[in-house]
């Protein structure tokens, strides 16, 4: 009993057996004996990270993983256990202030998600319990429970559907928060169960829970009068998921499945895997270079003072007895508490609150791309979206852009443009244009049968309108006596000018766009679809009679098949198979002498970008149907393999089927679409189309958008290209690689790294072709075997084309591209773009997800790390925000670094002249405040605000990006030539004082300063340098800027009066007592610190003043003359903009 308590509380009950059963309403069923309920788990959902009690430590914990701040809580207990010659406070406040902000920050995250959770789990739902209708919170429902839900309301756990308030028994639902479809599902109640749920006695088995949206198996008896008890079968079209929506139905009721944290929405919830920039690990690197800085400094003093104090006399002067403590201590303990000393005294080299201001600056930041008012889209009345901002810099180093086709290169808005009708074309223009010879002004589509033949033209139309999951909506539906009007109308006038109207009128449900086109196509032709009641599907021909069709079976779309059929009875007794799928899938199960009529037209319409479908139809004998009647529904009663079985029937009766035409589907370009992928090749990336429509298609997508050109040499590697009789397709895969690759990659002319099209024209360009059965060859090929390089001469071809189009693929295998490009030579950085929930897996694989608030639910969008309205906005969001966020972000990563080598250096040259006593050279409070308050606000206002080149500017040269290509501004020159300027400022600053305290006379009385008015006097240098130097790197004047740098150097001189103008009680000792004051009276001191700051800065006022004059504008100019033809000038501003300060570059307008 024990034991078996033990393993139902640890799951393991569910991990023995395959299946679970449920009883309806928490009822036994009459053949049990001695009920026990299983036990579930509860309903509740848990997103949070923390709770009351473990937040303190475990936030503490997570936060002291990172390098730096368990680095500084080591100094700061050496502080205080050691006897230092810094307070603990030095160290301690800024290490306090940097892990509240931060716990405050993921409090407030945490605490969002725990608000989150208690509206959903604390949400009242009824649930029916002895008779009654009682309200419950959603956190208590048990599996078993019978709930009911009403229109617009979420399931708030999966359920089986046992009852709709439509006559059909029928549902609608959307999954938008599920898998990103926003298009309407139908769902079915499961037949012969009692209108009256109370009374019903069931019991239902199934799978255990599974994260699969759209598999599910099941069984459920139905107990009746003491009968044998009926047995139905269980399928995703019964059960209604967590978090779907129920749309169009007023109430339904289900018996609760699963709950909480088993239901198929929470299996599904995986955390985001945390993406670092590459800025991040730059600034690492940087850091163990400080780090080797720091340990060298510390080595240095601790090996010269015990050499100094080995010279006689200067270990123990008559003024400084050692006393009897310190000689019994041991020689390599001191030595070690020394160099511990020295390194908390030259700690500050590590800038801890650089982690804080890049904190700011990015969650700052992010609210720039959020208040763009250029992302801002009409249509759906949005703007862009922020999901995080630790990757603002890393949109301005993207190499690779991945991006989907349908619904982000277009606009996932379907038309219907022509059909096919047993190979003669049927296409919709206005009423004044000619079709094929024919002209159609003389009255309505309907009267051009004379081409196919009218029986032909029927058949297909009725196939248009029954093959199909479309529903009408309720609300929406007349009476008969409208529905004769409207379709006079339909009859009687023109192409275009009735569609409007009827479709305004007539509202549609479906789960794909692509099927209500075609229903809408079939209207243009005067057939017209009104819906399904009860299993029975009606039509309105052409003579404005009603047709009914007994829909007897459904057999569902699914990737694998690439079709879809149903099996009706018709009024007079046949048994119709209709059948409409791709080209590929339907060509094989029809009679080929039917096929080549029809091919040419589908190519032709692939061409021409156009979504294609064919369109079969199969009369079935009385004992055919009953065979696949039979099969069908053991298929559907199978508990186990229950997919495998139902493709076994599908297979089996969509053979010998008979083609009678198809259909082209527009899919339009999204608005300025080829502009913005012009733009990102100008840039210097390269764009990959990844997608699962045909070739055809897709190859005429990428040439609208000028991904292809017509110079383009279209290098393909298909199943088409692999089919050879001889020899296998290993071979033939392993012979066309070998074949592109000296194409593509050994013949080629070396070109410079990020050079594509428009600047290399004499080099022949190469667009790549893959589809997902080719890619599926190349990327599980074994290991062991002679074609393991399959992977790398694809990627060498890939990397040297200029686009690549990888067609009918797999979302896995999109994923699987976005990896393999990631973890390249290189690591280059990827982007992945997409608008549906097929897009999510390569979205969370690239360094950078953007999705498209597009048609296909929001899915992507929530997965994403920035969202947009239109595809077109990614030209701005990249060549814009992504070049400014990144040069803001890299110039204050190297200024951090510089400020704090000028900072700690004169305090490391000063223990030469102390007798490396670890005598500090400023006062705790300048030591303490430097970072936080002297020096911070300027660099956050100049990493938020600076524009070196005017967002115009950078829009209309494309070429700009690559100049900040592959993190160039934070490479090893650029952090030298930034720590040599520190080194020189530094040095000038200690010596430049040094030299002034030559002459000890420095006051008008004669007194002569001391130790800390000389720290002090570096300090003030120190402060007004650095500060000045950020002033004449800032190109990009604001109010906010002037603000910030002059507040913060007469906040400096506030400060320094305050605090040395007061005695302070609660200090020990003061050592800065009317120091500044005194240091300010001094003609001499204030010489010197003028002189000093002119002397730092000379090299950056010389470069001011000498360069070539310019207007307020000549650099955005030189750019737009220089990249004219799109060949950069020589004298690019490449040099200066990674150097320093961008000295070439002038001021923007202000």
């Amino acid at each position: 009993m024990l034991r078996r308590r033990l393993n139902r509380l640890l799951g393991r009950d569910e991990r023995r057996v395959d299946s679970r059963t449920v009883y309806v309403g928490l009822q036994s069923s009459p053949d049990s004996e001695g009920f026990i309920p299983p036990k579930f788990c509860d309903n509740r959902i848990v997103s949070s990270k923390y709770t009351v009690w473990n937040f303190l430590p475990k936030n503490l914990f997570e936060q002291f993983r990172r390098i730096a701040n368990f680095y500084f809580l080591i100094i700061f207990l050496v502080q205080v256990i050691v006897d230092t010659p810094t307070s603990p406070v030095t160290s301690g406040l800024p290490l306090f202030f940097v892990i509240t902000v931060t716990a405050i920050k993921q409090g407030y995250e945490d605490w969002l998600r725990h608000k989150a959770d208690n509206e959903v789990n604390k949400y009242l739902v009824t649930v029916l319990e002895d008779g009654q209708r009682i309200q419950k919170e959603s956190e208590k429902i048990k599996v078993g429970d019978v709930v009911e839900v009403e229109e617009d309301e979420t399931f708030p756990c999966d359920l089986i559907l046992l009852q709709s308030s439509r006559d059909d028994d029928t549902c609608f639902v959307t999954t938008a928060s599920l898998d990103g479809e926003s298009n309407h599902k139908t769902h079915y109640t499961v037949p012969d169960t009692e209108k009256n749920l109370q009374s019903l006695s069931a019991t239902i088995e199934c799978e255990q829970p599974q994260p699969d949206l759209y598999k599910f198996a099941g069984r459920m008896h139905i107990y009746t009068n003491n009968q044998e008890p009926v047995l139905r079968s269980l399928g995703p079209e019964n059960l209604l998921l967590k978090g779907a929506t129920l749309k169009n139905t007023q109430k339904i009721s289900g018996v609760a499945i699963y709950t909480g944290m088993e239901t198929k929405m929470a299996l599904n919830y995986q955390g985001k895997s945390q993406k670092r920039s590459v800025v991040e690990k730059s600034i690492n690197a940087f850091l163990l270079v400080y780090l080797f800085i720091l340990v060298s400094k510390a080595l240095v003093c601790t090996t010269l003072k015990y050499v100094w104090q080995s010279k006689p006399g200067q270990d123990e002067p008559w003024y400084n007895e050692k006393t009897q403590r310190e000689k019994d201590t041991n020689l390599y303990l001191k030595m070690f508490t020394d160099f511990l000393s020295f390194m908390v005294l030259f700690n500050f080299i590590i800038p801890v609150s650089m982690y804080v201001t890049v904190e700011m600056q990015k969650f700052l930041g992010s609210f720039f791309i959020t208040w763009d008012k250029d992302f801002f889209d009409n249509e759906i009345k949005e703007g862009a979206l922020v999901n995080t901002s630790d990757l603002n810099e890393e949109l301005g180093q993207v190499e690779y852009v991945f991006t989907d086709k349908t619904g982000t290169l277009t606009q996932n808005n379907m038309e219907f443009i022509e059909c096919c009708i047993d190979g003669f074309q049927y296409k919709h223009r206005d009423a004044s244009s000619e079709l094929d010879g024919f002209c159609v002004t003389d009255g309505p589509v309907s009267k051009l049968q004379q081409k196919a033949g009218r029986e032909k033209e029927e058949l297909f139309l009725r196939a248009l309108c029954l093959c199909h999951t479309v529903q009408v909506k309720e609300s929406t539906e007349q009476c008969p006596d409208q529905v004769d009007g409207l379709c006079n109308q339909l009859d009687g006038l023109g192409i275009d000018g009735p569609l409007s109207q009827p479709q305004e009128q007539r509202g549609f449900i479906a789960s794909s766009p692509d099927e209500i086109a075609l229903v809408m196509g079939a209207m243009k032709y005067g057939f017209t679809f009104l819906g399904l009641e009860s299993k029975t599907m009606k039509i309105l021909n052409r003579n404005n009679d009603v047709e009914r069709y007994e829909l007897l079976h459904v057999l569902n779309f699914d990737p694998v098949r690439r079709r879809m059929s149903v099996i009706v009875r018709s009024s007079s007794g046949d048994t119709l198979l209709f059948c409409k799928g791709a080209d590929s899938s339907i060509f094989p199960r029809v009679k080929q002498e039917e096929v080549e009529r029809i091919r040419l037209h589908v190519e032709r319409n692939a061409t021409e970008g156009y979504r294609t479908l064919c369109v079969a139809y199969r009369i079935l004998s009385a004992g055919e149907y009953a065979q696949a009647d039979a099969g069908l529904r053991d298929a559907r009663l199978a508990l186990q393999d229950r997919e495998e079985k139902l493709m076994a029937v599908y297979n089996q009766v969509e053979t010998g089927m008979s083609l009678i035409g198809a259909t082209a589907v527009e899919d339009r370009l999204q608005e300025e679409a080829a502009e913005t992928m012009e733009a990102l090749q100008g840039a210097g990336m390269k764009v990959w189309v990844l997608t699962g429509d045909k070739m055809e298609t897709a190859k005429s997508t990428c040439y609208a958008c000028r991904l292809f050109q017509k110079s383009t040499e279209l290098l393909e590697l298909t199943v088409r290209t692999l089919d050879d009789e001889v020899r296998r397709r290993e071979e033939k895969l392993h012979e066309l690689l070998l074949e592109y690759h000296k194409k593509a990659v050994q013949d080629a002319p070396p070109i410079k790294a990020g050079v594509t099209r428009s600047w290399s024209s004499a080099c022949q360009d190469y667009g790549f072709i893959v589809d997902g059965a080719s890619l599926s060859m190349i990327l599980n090929s074994s290991p062991d075997s002679r074609n393991s390089h399959y992977k790398n001469l694809f990627l060498q071809i890939c990397q040297n084309c200029t686009a690549v189009l990888c067609c009918r693929m797999a979302p896995l295998q999109k994923a699987q591209i976005v990896k393999m490009v990631k973890n390249s030579k290189g690591n280059p950085i990827t982007l992945s773009i997409g608008d549906g929930a097929n897009d999510v897996s390569m979205i969370l694989e690239a360094h950078v997800g953007i999705g498209i608030k597009g048609k296909e639910g929001r899915q992507a969008v929530r997965n994403s790390d920035y969202a947009l309205p239109k595809l077109k906005h990614l030209k701005k969001l990249l060549l814009a925000h992504g070049h400014l966020y990144y040069v803001r972000i890299a110039h204050l990563v190297q200024y951090f670094f510089y400020k704090n080598l000028c900072f700690i250096l004169p305090q490391f040259l000063y223990q030469f002249f102390c007798g490396y006593s670890q005598q500090p050279l400023y006062d705790a409070a300048y030591l303490t405040m430097y970072n936080i308050c002297f020096t911070s606000m300027p660099i956050l206002a100049y990493s938020l605000l600076e524009q070196h080149i005017s967002i115009e500017v950078l829009l209309d040269n494309a070429t700009l990006y690559r100049e900040i290509a592959k993190n160039a501004m934070l490479r090893w020159r650029p952090f030298l030539y930034w720590t040599v300027l520190g080194l020189f400022h530094g040095l000038l600053f200690f010596f430049g004082v040094c030299f002034l305290f030559q002459n000890p006379a420095l006051q008008d009385n004669g007194q002569v300063f001391g130790n800390w008015s000389y720290g002090t006097i570096v300090f003030t240098v120190l402060v007004f340098t650095v500060t000045l130097k950020l002033a004449l790197d800032t190109r990009h004047w604001t109010w906010i800027n002037h603000f910030v740098i002059w507040g913060s150097l007469a906040f400096y001189v506030f400060f320094s009066f305050f605090w040395g103008g007061i005695i302070w009680p609660f200090l020990g000792q003061q050592r800065l007592y009317f120091v500044f004051a005194n240091m300010l009276s001094s003609v001499s001191a204030w010489l010197v610190i003028i002189l000093l700051i002119l002397l730092s800065l000379l090299p950056e006022i010389l470069l001011v003043v000498f360069r070539k004059a310019r207007g307020p504008h000549s650099r955005q100019k030189e750019l737009v003359d220089s990249s004219v033809g799109g060949v950069p000038s020589p004298r690019s501003s490449a040099r200066p903009l990674l150097m320093r300060t961008f000295s070439d570059e002038s001021s923007t307008v202000t």
